[in-house]
């Protein structure tokens, strides 16, 4: 069964859908994305993601082409035409194309790019990875400086998987100056004492979206939040360590390096925000 994927404002079959060859999110990376996770066929934190879209079109200079009610109706259509129970939508909105290549912006009237499509993910809350965990390894953070933007320019991320694949692992986490910026695709944590640790905000981690509701409900769950820099050395010290994304949610990690973390297997804590995080975001879908 062939997808129906959305294109400037129409629905078409996945096999019919074009872009010009000319569009700068092809040449130049010039664009931005969001990806909302489907459980039980409802948007999980969709409110959230359309903020962060806001504000990374804004810091580019970037027209916003799409409203917020349009975005959601697009999203909520998609999910209906694709037969989404879980899954996931993705997103994506360039500079445009007028017509050549050229390092300058080209003229603000200059009609910009919406894509999005559906991924089906069957049983997407009950990876087996979350009950046994995973193993990443540490990389040479070699982005570029505004990680704040959720950019289509994720090249080096996925050599970071890459390179990940190559060792027998899972994902890897980013080091930047001695210090665990993030994952290649999640926001990264440790777990010492039972006091939840992650790099604070800035413009060299993305603002997670699924990263600001676990680190909520874990406040209101009376559980120690402290947002910092730490080193791969402390987290392979760490009692626990998880990543958070809008596609795994909460995900315990064990070994990073060939260094077991903590007993080898997943500890209380993080399993413990999987499950909340899990159940607070099926009851506030939309």
């Amino acid at each position: 069964m062939t997808r129906t994927v959305y294109v400037n404002g129409d629905y078409v079959p996945e096999s019919e859908a074009m872009v010009s060859v000319f569009d700068r999110g092809f040449l130049f990376a010039d664009g931005v994305y969001e990806v909302t996770s489907v459980l039980d066929g409802k948007l999980v934190d969709f409110d959230g993601h359309a903020v962060r879209l806001e504000r990374s079109l804004s810091e580019l200079g970037m027209g916003h082409p799409i409203t917020k009610d349009d975005l959601l109706a697009a999203h909520r259509e998609l999910v209906r035409l694709n037969d989404i129970t879980d899954g996931l939508v993705y997103l994506q909105i360039t500079r445009g194309s007028d017509g050549d290549r050229d390092f300058v912006y080209p003229a603000a009237d200059t009609p910009q790019t919406v894509v999005m499509f559906t991924q089906n993910k069957p049983g997407l809350a009950d990876a087996p990875a979350a009950r046994t965990g995973i193993k990443v390894i540490s990389i040479e953070d070699q982005r570029w400086a505004r990680r704040d933007i959720k950019t289509v320019q994720l090249l080096y991320p996925s050599m970071a998987k890459m390179a990940a694949k190559a060792a027998g692992c899972d994902d890897a986490w980013m080091i930047e100056d001695g210090h665990v910026t993030e994952g290649s695709s999640n926001n990264a944590y440790i777990v010492k004492g039972n006091k939840i640790i992650t790099r604070q905000l800035s413009n060299d981690i993305l603002h997670g979206i699924t990263r600001a509701a676990v680190l909520r409900f874990a406040k209101e769950a009376q559980m120690e939040v402290e947002e910092r820099l730490f080193t791969i050395e402390e987290a392979k010290q760490a009692d626990e360590a998880f990543v958070t994304s809008a596609s795994t949610f909460v995900m315990p990690v064990v070994e990073i390096d060939g260094a077991t973390i903590g007993t080898g297997a997943p500890g209380k804590i993080a399993p413990r925000l999987r499950e909340i995080y899990l159940d607070e975001s099926r009851k506030a879908a939309i």
